[in-house]
């Protein structure tokens, strides 16, 4: 991912972690004021149920005291005792005695007029008719609820079953579970009410919000204006805003720590690291004496996504201090095997060259890595060199048991970019080596009056006292090869012979200097064979 595309992506996160926790308090400020004010509903509404119940419990108390008739029906004694029933309880109005269908007297007293029994709109478990809405003819007046047993009927005004206080603006309804309105306050719609009852649950719709109780064969409707919300979900806003803002506040600090991290060296290398970002280049090998290329030295390089190169100067020192150096290194045997394998197991004469970090050496973990990608290849360990610099050295017990181990195992050590450190005749002598790498800066004084052109004759000397191999980096003329042949040094590689290059770039190179080299041998046979034989 490019720098651009990380920021762009961080500018949509920051909108993101602005807008939803922004967005999820002013919905959870709604869905807690839609709750709240359904539970405050639901409230009046449990408190209707509960009304209606003791309103239908002292109609049936006032029918089941005046029945079974045991007095002479409609004397004074009867109806004397149907008045005391009325004036002694609450919920109703009126006690009628009924005979053949017929109305014969009331608590008011006797009736004149031929009234008939009003057809019951339903009728209980216990047997009580119930007439919904009627309008009474002896006493006259608004609409009543009238529930007969046997003889007698009860007559009471509907709202004695949603005899509760509202607030401002509330309607209710209390219903059968049939849907039929026992009692309401407010007129509230009767066609909502029924679609209420038949699914009973709190809901909202586009006018109103709505909460339901149910009690035994009786649901009670309470609603309000949706309008009402707003000033209690403005409320919850107030508490719940800020929460809001302080969340946005810390997944924006979180957005931007996290793009500075991803777009810092070390967290770009990170991500490299984890992405399997690096590919090898190799620099070939070329022994000096018969021009052969006799291996290479794998380079590592960072290829971003974009296709760019990085090259080890810039970010392999950061990978050592931050020890992602360790999982670049087996990153680089990875690749190694899988590039050149076939080359290494078809040309056992063929070496790579791999270098070493510091951590490699201190831990000794590369021992395990190397046996066990060389165990699934067919490569030998003779064909691995491990390449470490003077800065491996620095713990030299540590230094000196992994490098041992890599000798026993056949990995052939090279100290690299030698003369550049600290490193002194005592930590050659006391490290198991194979071979000696000079550094190009070396390499450049030769032919030349720089001061430090001597040493180079004399790091060639220390490592053939030590009887070490001597391969000399950064050649780039023919001067300094001739020089070094001179030299008696072993090999050499530079852009005199080759850049580094990819896999299939090196093996055509290697391909090709192998059949150089074997049309200069038969050239030299043959020329040979013609100074043996003149005729």
């Amino acid at each position: 991912m490019d720098r651009s595309r990380a920021i762009i992506i961080a500018t949509v996160l920051v909108i993101v972690s602005i807008a939803a926790p922004l967005g999820s308090m002013m919905y959870l400020a709604w869905t807690r004021a839609v709750n709240e004010e359904q539970g405050r509903l639901e409230l009046f509404a449990r408190r209707a149920i509960q009304r209606a119940d003791i309103s239908l419990r002292e109609i049936r108390s006032a029918l089941y005291a005046v029945e079974p008739l045991n007095l002479l029906p409609c004397s004074p004694d009867h109806i004397a005792r149907m008045r005391r029933l009325t004036v002694n309880t609450r919920v109703v109005d009126e006690i009628g005695y009924f005979e053949n269908g017929l109305l014969k007297c009331t608590s008011w007293g006797l009736v004149s007029e031929r009234i008939q029994q009003t057809p019951a709109d339903f009728v209980t478990e216990d047997g009580i008719e119930v007439t919904l809405r009627m309008q009474p003819l002896v006493s006259s007046g608004n609409p009543m609820m009238a529930l007969q047993y046997r003889s007698h009927n009860v007559l009471t005004v509907p709202s004695r079953f949603a005899d509760v206080i509202l607030d401002p603006g509330m309607r209710l309804a209390v219903a059968t579970a049939a849907g039929q309105i026992l009692g309401d306050l407010n007129a509230p719609d009767p066609e909502v009410v029924r679609r209420v009852v038949a699914n009973p649950v709190n809901g909202i719709d586009d006018e109103r919000l709505i909460a339901v109780a149910r009690g035994d064969n009786m649901v009670a409707v309470t609603m309000e204006p949706r309008s009402f919300l707003f000033e209690r979900m403005r409320a919850e806003e107030l508490r719940l805003i800020p929460i809001g803002v302080l969340l946005s506040v810390l997944m924006v600090g979180l957005v931007m720590w996290s793009l500075r991290r991803r777009l810092s060296p070390l967290g770009e290398l990170e991500i490299a690291v984890r992405k399997r970002e690096f590919i090898v280049h190799y620099q070939p090998i070329i022994e000096l004496a018969s021009g052969n290329c006799i291996g290479a030295e794998a380079l590592v390089r960072w290829m971003r996504p974009d296709g760019s190169l990085v090259l080890p100067d810039l970010f392999v020192p950061l990978a050592e201090d931050s020890g992602l150096i360790l999982a670049i290194t087996d990153q680089v045997i990875d690749e190694v095997i899988k590039d050149l394998g076939v080359l290494l197991v078809n040309d056992r004469s063929v070496h790579v060259a791999v270098n070493l970090g510091a951590d490699d050496i201190r831990t000794g973990r590369i021992i395990d890595v190397l046996q066990q990608a060389l165990a699934r290849s067919g490569v030998e360990a003779a064909q691995i060199w491990l390449e470490a610099t003077e800065r491996g050295f620095i713990n030299v017990l540590p230094a000196r048991l992994t490098l041992g181990n890599a000798r026993a195992l056949g990995h052939a050590v090279v100290i690299d970019d030698f003369g550049t450190g600290y490193s002194s005749l005592s930590h050659l002598q006391s490290l198991p080596l194979d071979a000696l790498k000079i550094d190009k800066t070396f390499i450049d004084t030769i032919g030349t009056d720089s001061a430090i052109s001597s040493v180079t004759p004399h790091i060639i000397g220390m490592a053939r006292t030590l009887f070490l191999k001597i391969v000399a980096e950064g050649v780039e003329t023919e001067e300094q090869a001739e020089y070094l042949r001179r030299q008696k040094v072993d090999y050499a590689q530079g852009w005199l012979y080759a850049m580094p290059m990819p896999a299939a770039a090196f093996i055509a190179f290697h391909r090709q200097n192998r059949s150089a080299q074997e049309v200069v041998a038969k050239a030299a046979q043959e020329e040979g064979a013609v100074q043996r034989d003149p005729d």
